[in-house]
Order: structure tokens, then C-alpha cells, then sequence
């Protein structure tokens, strides 16, 4: 794998990068029309940190910097877009099928989306029971898919002459698994590859495949995946960056927004009621309850280091917090979503706040997807390895590190966020022949 060229140097973004994506349904195929539209001019990436942030110069605030100007990073004419998907149609079929773009933003892209088709899914029914398609592999055993994965990425980059890959899960929410001794080491890990082990997941064999291939991998969805110990101890041990979990969007934004304004004012919270419908294929998905269980968990546990029960039992040791999603056709890709919260304040008075956000998943989701390609692979170029907590602010579930519980609070995770960035962006970049330095960014 490409590695920074000396300890403390970041490889220079030059060449091609793979953005390899398991699930190319609304999200992926908005996102890569969207960043096609963008290379014709025709928008603006509104919601990218990487294409449209500012970020401080210093600690202390005083000048702010565009971050593309001062971090090194791919442009995007370097991105080619990849994936898998268990639907052998086009990009452009896909984002038809999806209905997320008008049909003027669809046709001025189309020529490049019909170049763009899925390859091969390792797909279990098992794991996402709402779904079938005919474009899965042929291989049955998971050693063996995990093989034909790999080789699916090597093949991808030789024919699309890349000189590296980020891979972002943008499938579907897989059935809700709790991790078991074949997730706790690599070595049980690989020997459930070999015995066909139900529990590991397609999700965990696209993690597999990338990460032995040197790819860095963002986990999109709530599966458990690269937040097992196995497949952290095989970043660790391949030297590869990993993120998750679950993109947040949606309603679990506005909770990080909210919330945070609350706990600053010591306002206290009896509970907190949100309901969704949905009506694409991941509200499909959703329908079955044990796929719900899975981004039940997720979505319940944002509220956790934001709303402190332990410091202030008096205000949020009572807490309800409930979440529901209901899959309804209409809605298609416009979710909606209804909080109510109850609140109270001074003399224990009660209050309530009731929000009704009609969103647009993908449009939500698909920047997410492009900052995240573009800060993996600054990662990857600086050397960076395993769990990478400053991307925790695109996540519902952040993952873990060492056991502490992540932090939930958006604005607390956004000056993280700014804080690897100028670390990243303070590193000399190399000299594309070999290690010699050339001047600091910015």
C-alpha cells in the first residue's frame, strides 16, 4: 500500500483515486452525479467541508483558510467511481430508479453515468431479506468471495490506471448482529472465513477485501463492520485508515444540533420522540424488523454523551428517548421526519419543541460521501492508521477507540475535525520522485 514517503510527510495527491463503492443505489448515484455536474460547472458542492470549509490557521482563530487551499488533495477530475451492486443497470439507471435528481440535472451527466456500471455483489439474502437482484457472484463460500473481492479491486484499479482507492459502504442496513468470537481476533476472523462463519456479514467481507488491499473503508451504514476488533486489528496490522459509523443526516443531525443548545443552557429533558417515513429501497430495507434493530441502535445512542445523565440526573436522569421508522412508498427519497421533545426549565416548568424536517437523504448524505473520500485519502497519504476519530462528525454512531465513549456533540466534533485538518495540512508535502520536502502548505 502507498504509505506517507517518510515519517512526517505527506505523499502528494497526484494520480488517480478509486472510489469504490458497495451500493450503488441513491446515495452512491447521487454523489457521483453530483460531483459529475460539478466538474461540468453546472453546481456547486453545497454541504462538503473538504470542497466549500474554512477552518481557523491556528488555535487561536484569528485568520480562517479555505480548507482546499491549505490541505493537499486530490482534484475532482482525479475521482473514477466504482462498486458493487446486486442491480446490473447502469449509474445512470440506477439514479433513475432512485428519483432523488431532476431529470434536466440527470441527462447533462448521463453520458458519464452509463460508462459507470456495478460489478458483481457478494450479496446473503440472510442479511438483507427485503432484497434480491441477479447481478451476485457466482462464489458461494465467504473465503472465496472474499478472494474474488479482492481481486475485483486490483482488476478496477489496473484497467482504470488508479494509483490508489478509498472504499465507502453506501449499501444497504444489514440485519442487526452481535459481535461473537469470530469478530473478537483477526485469527478467529480468518477462520471463520474458512468454516463459512453465518456471522460475518457481506459488509464485513467488503471491509476484508479493502483493508487487505491497502484501501481505506468508511462505513456508511449502521452494520457492525470495521468497529469489530478482527477487522481493527487488520487495519492496525495492514496499516490502513478505517471510520464509522452510519452517515448522519437527517433527523440525527438536527438531534446533535438541538441538542448540544440544551445541555449548554442546563435545560432539562423529560423525552425525546422522533418518527421517520421513508419510502426508498433503505425504507424497504428498514421494514424488516431485524434490519431495524440495527439503526435503532445507532439512532438511539447519539443523545448518550451529549444529554450526561451522570452529571445531571436532575435534568436528563429520566430521559425517554424513542425512535420509529415506517416504510411508506410515496415518500420515496424525501424522508420526513417528526421530532417532540419535552423540555423543562426554571421551577421545573414544562415546555415542548416539535420540528417536522422534510429532508432529502441523499442529497444529505452524497457530500458526506465525497469528504470522506477526500479526507481518507489524506489520511492514507500521511501515513495515518486504524480508527480515524476526527471523522466522527459525518457519523451517528462514531466508532470507538480504546473503549471511550465518542462524543456526539457536532460542534465538538466539527473543532476536531478542524483540528487533524491543520495538523494534516502542516505537514510538508514530498516531492513526487522521491522523499525530498517540499515547502509547508499555507
Amino acid at each position: 500500500m502507498v504509505r506517507a514517503v517518510v515519517d512526517g510527510v505527506m505523499a502528494p495527491a497526484t494520480g488517480k483515486v478509486a472510489v469504490l463503492m458497495p451500493g450503488m443505489g441513491a446515495v452512491a448515484t447521487t454523489f457521483m452525479a453530483g460531483v459529475e455536474a460539478m466538474r461540468l460547472g453546472l453546481v456547486e458542492p453545497v454541504g462538503s467541508v473538504a470542497q466549500q470549509g474554512r477552518i481557523a490557521r491556528d488555535e487561536d482563530g484569528t485568520e480562517e483558510v479555505a480548507v482546499r487551499d491549505v490541505l493537499e488533495i486530490p482534484a475532482l477530475d482525479q475521482l473514477v467511481f466504482g462498486g458493487w451492486d446486486i442491480y446490473e443497470g447502469t449509474a445512470y439507471d440506477a439514479a433513475l430508479e432512485a428519483n432523488v435528481l431532476s431529470a434536466a440535472h440527470l441527462e447533462a451527466v448521463r453520458p458519464r453515468l452509463e460508462k459507470i456500471r456495478p460489478m458483481k455483489a457478494a450479496f446473503d439474502q440472510e442479511y438483507v431479506r427485503n432484497l434480491s437482484g441477479p447481478n451476485v457472484k457466482e462464489e458461494t463460500s465467504k473465503r472465496a468471495l472474499a478472494n474474488s473481492l479482492r481481486e475485483d479491486i486490483r482488476e478496477f484499479m489496473a484497467r482504470h490506471e488508479c494509483d490508489r482507492a478509498v472504499a465507502v459502504w453506501c449499501g444497504s442496513t444489514e440485519k442487526f448482529v452481535v459481535p461473537s468470537e469470530v469478530h473478537l481476533t483477526l485469527d478467529a476472523f480468518e477462520r471463520g472465513l474458512d468454516d463459512d462463519h453465518p456471522s460475518i456479514s457481506p459488509s464485513m467481507l467488503y471491509a476484508y477485501a479493502c483493508l487487505k488491499e491497502g484501501v481505506p473503508y468508511a462505513n456508511g451504514a449502521p452494520n457492525l463492520t470495521v468497529d469489530c476488533p478482527a477487522l481493527v486489528e487488520l487495519a492496525d496490522r495492514e496499516g490502513v485508515a478505517i471510520a464509522g459509523k452510519d452517515f448522519k443526516t437527517g433527523q440525527t443531525l438536527v438531534k446533535t444540533i438541538l441538542a448540544p443548545g440544551f445541555a449548554s443552557r442546563y435545560l432539562g429533558v423529560h423525552g425525546w420522540y422522533s418518527t421517520n417515513i421513508l419510502g426508498n429501497r433503505d425504507g424497504a430495507v428498514l421494514d424488516a424488523p431485524e434490519n431495524f434493530k440495527t439503526k435503532e441502535e445507532s439512532k438511539l445512542s447519539v443523545l448518550e454523551s451529549i444529554l450526561d445523565r451522570e452529571a445531571h440526573p436532575e435534568l436528563y436522569e429520566e430521559m425517554t428517548h424513542k425512535v420509529r421508522i415506517d416504510y411508506y412508498p410515496p415518500r420515496g427519497d424525501n424522508k420526513e421526519g417528526w421530532d417532540n421533545i419535552d423540555i423543562f426549565g426554571w421551577m421545573g416548568y414544562p415546555m415542548q419543541i416539535k420540528v417536522n424536517f422534510l429532508c432529502r437523504d441523499s442529497i444529505l448524505a452524497a457530500p458526506l460521501v465525497l469528504d470522506l473520500t477526500l479526507f481518507l485519502d489524506a489520511a492514507r497519504r500521511a501515513g495515518s492508521v486504524g480508527v480515524q476519530e476526527w471523522l466522527s462528525f459525518y457519523f451517528k454512531a462514531p466508532q470507538e477507540v480504546d473503549g471511550v465513549t465518542p462524543d456526539h456533540d457536532l460542534f465538538v466534533q466539527r473543532r476536531e475535525l478542524d483540528r487533524e485538518i491543520r495538523r494534516l495540512s502542516e505537514l510538508p508535502v514530498a516531492l513526487r520522485e522521491g522523499a525530498t520536502v517540499a515547502a509547508q502548505i499555507g
